[in-house]
């Protein structure tokens, strides 16, 4: 079983609300592997990085993925740095994958002050181009298809993904 579309990208790209449109536009389901990994643990994400440190959420959010796409067939959206795993992006090979692009002024807009976001604690806006700087090359490497975000609506994103995929 394979997802019909793997939704990858930065905080704030959209990737949670862009799945659900996609998912209601197929009528499929929508699966976030960080809904998976808050369910799985009975905490929120941040919570999992202040009291178990990042490289145990890593392992949580590795397996996570690696069961979403064995197991779901619908649109599955992946937390933003899932594909910085090596493994990872080995199990997306052969599966449709969208980066949803988002720029550093939007990404700021939209993730606000980045409360409940580990990683950005101290500077956001310099945090998150940190982010965007490291990822990015990352995310266009993995991706059979990139989307641009910034200025647009989620329908508007979704709509193209759409279009891009028939």
């Amino acid at each position: 079983m394979t997802p019909k579309v793997v939704l990858i990208g930065p905080m704030g790209a959209g990737k949670t609300t862009v799945a659900s449109l996609l998912a209601d536009a197929w009528g499929v389901g929508a699966r976030d592997t960080d809904a998976d990994i808050e369910a799985r643990e009975g905490r929120e994400i941040s919570e999992i990085f202040v009291d178990s440190g990042e490289a145990h959420f890593r392992a949580l959010e590795a397996t996570a993925v690696a069961e979403a796409l064995a197991a779901h067939d619908g649109v599955l959206s992946l937390g933003g740095g899932a594909v910085l795993d090596p493994a990872t992006r080995d199990l997306l090979d052969g599966t449709t994958v969208v980066f949803l692009r988002v720029g550093l002024s939007e990404a700021v807009k939209r993730v606000g002050l980045g409360v409940g976001r580990p990683l950005l604690l101290g500077n956001v806006r310099s945090r998150i181009k940190a982010l965007l700087d490291e990822r990015t090359p990352i995310y266009e490497a993995a991706a059979t298809h990139v989307v641009d975000t910034d200025g647009r609506s989620p329908d508007e994103v979704a709509a193209e993904v759409l279009e891009l995929l028939g």
